[in-house]
């Protein structure tokens, strides 16, 4: 364990990371109202609607946590060219996030999640979206962008954001591992299911308990920690990667990796707290486990202080960016 100024300073060099991010991003918009009576037609609830609001979701809430942290990031992505994808596009333009790595494709439709609240409880959700891969002209136009970041710009690590809404597709995937390897940048995954297999030789690998068993098609008993290191191992030999960081909700976090040529198994428990609403907690926690693999920090580093972030989020109602200064806070309260 370090001492505060190493954290702290930490912290500061985040500032100085470029961090590219790669998947499905999406317009995460929230219809917030009031219910108070139910409605004659079904014995459904009646939300009056006070406010409407939209935010930056999927690969895009990554950035927005790099950007919180400090750190650039730099987003890749084909939507579609409709109207949510001007909605998006705005967005980006006001968060102040770079926008060129974004290709429009009248291919596709710009995937959109409508959560509607009444008395600040979710009560519905309606996503419109498709989950086909892109078509090759799509895979190329992208290729060619990051391939050009990889010219132009430092890049610290590489983060693969999958929500299997077609963004990640093979092709693409086994094109950016090549070349991200062949510049020695870190390559960080939050996966799903679908592309598990493409993702062989990335340095880290962030499934949470559902991924784990889908992924290896096992039923895993939960509280079995010895099965879930187990399984945690097999997937690490299986695809060839230095950590396997697997988030199991309210029961932590463990990372497994090698250090030394021994095998390495941190478990790390949750941190307690009041839990509002849990989306985006994964993506907070590839943002800053990837950061710390920027870092070169210890598996207990980047097991700890991601555990942290994902779940100071969860405090927070709708998808939110995490707060850098209450997340340091956090990490020297605990030292």
């Amino acid at each position: 364990m370090h001492d505060q100024s190493d954290y702290k300073k930490l912290f500061e060099d985040f500032n100085n990371l470029n961090i590219l991010i790669i998947g499905d991003v999406m317009v995460d918009s929230y219809l917030w109202g009031k219910v108070e009576r139910i409605s004659p037609e079904a014995p459904i609830p009646i939300v009056a609607l006070k406010k409407r609001e939209n935010r930056m979701g999927g690969a895009a809430n990554v950035a927005m946590n790099i950007k919180a942290m400090g750190a650039k990031p730099i987003l890749c992505s084909v939507i579609g060219d409709d109207e949510k994808a001007n909605i998006f596009l705005d967005l980006l333009k006001k968060e102040k996030v770079e926008s060129s790595g974004i290709i429009r494709s009248p291919n596709r439709i710009t995937t959109s999640k409508y959560r509607i609240f009444g008395n600040n409880t979710q009560m519905l959700r309606v996503d419109e979206e498709t989950e086909d891969d892109i078509v090759n002209p799509d895979i190329n136009t992208l290729l060619k962008v990051i391939h050009s970041i990889f010219t132009k710009e430092h890049v610290d690590c590489v983060i693969f954001q999958d929500y299997n809404k077609g963004v990640l597709c093979t092709t693409l995937v086994k094109e950016v591992i090549s070349k991200a390897s062949k510049l020695n940048i870190p390559i960080s995954v939050d996966p799903k299911k679908k592309n598990f297999e493409a993702f062989k030789g990335v340095t880290l690998f962030k499934p949470n308990l559902k991924e784990l068993k889908e992924g290896l098609k096992i039923d895993l008993d939960n509280e079995d920690r010895e099965a879930l290191i187990k399984s945690a191992q097999s997937l690490r030999e299986k695809l060839k990667c230095e950590y396997v960081l697997s988030t199991l909700s309210e029961r932590g976090v463990l990372i497994s990796c090698k250090d030394n040529m021994q095998e390495k198994n941190i478990y790390i428990p949750a941190h307690m707290r009041t839990i509002a609403d849990v989306s985006g907690a994964g993506d907070t926690v590839i943002s800053v486990a990837s950061l710390c693999l920027a870092e070169k920090r210890s598996p207990y580093e980047i097991a700890y202080i991601s555990n942290l972030a994902g779940g100071l989020v969860c405090e927070d109602v709708g998808v939110v960016p995490v707060n850098k200064e209450k997340l340091l806070k956090e990490v020297l309260a605990l030292l």
